[in-house]
């Protein structure tokens, strides 16, 4: 089985359906962090392979979730952030993060989950795996997905509950100014 053309479950009709998709998808994703935990020595081995498979399922799940929502063009960083975290992460997770937004620049946000489906199984890190970022393929799902609109960011895990950290917040750089994308749009 190739893990990078794998897409995330879409919610169903039924609730019980999606239920159990999710949680398939959920003890599936723990088994393979597991598998690549015995295949690569170092954290971020496992980390950088995670972020690539996510990466990879970002950029086709972006051409899903547009035409399955229904949203049209964001016209700010902020929109983009509240429809990831309100639509995307509903669509295919079954939760809705809550957003804090904007640094200086404005192009700063970051994504607090309360409830992470992905380690709905696990208690904690593996022993001796201290700087593995078990959930890094959501960043790469999201990096993945806002390149193929045209939005590059860098996307972290900020916080994580399975360091001990109160919450799990995922943070969202767009690397381009605001002012630069409309500067292109107008030439």
């Amino acid at each position: 089985l190739l893990f990078q053309d794998w897409n995330l479950p879409a919610i169903s009709s039924s609730a019980s359906a999606h239920n159990i998709s999710r949680d398939l998808f959920v003890l599936t994703y723990g088994a393979l962090v597991a598998q690549l935990c015995k295949d690569y020595d170092s954290d971020e081995e496992v980390n950088k392979y995670l972020d690539a498979m996510g990466y990879n399922i970002g950029i086709r799940l972006v051409e899903d979730f547009l035409a399955n929502s229904g949203i049209k063009k964001c016209r700010s960083y902020s929109e983009t952030v509240d429809i990831i975290a309100k639509v995307a992460f509903k669509m295919y997770l079954g939760i809705t993060p809550s957003t804090i937004g904007g640094n200086q620049n404005g192009n700063g946000f970051s994504l607090i989950l309360d409830k992470n489906p992905l380690v709905d199984f696990v208690e904690e890190l593996p022993s001796g795996r201290s700087s593995l970022s078990y959930c890094s393929l959501l960043s790469g799902v999201l990096r993945g997905a806002l390149e193929m609109i045209h939005l590059p960011a860098d996307v972290t895990f900020v916080q994580d509950r399975l360091k001990g950290d109160d919450v799990t917040e995922i943070g969202i750089t767009f690397l381009r100014k605001t002012d630069e994308r409309k500067a292109k749009k107008n030439k």
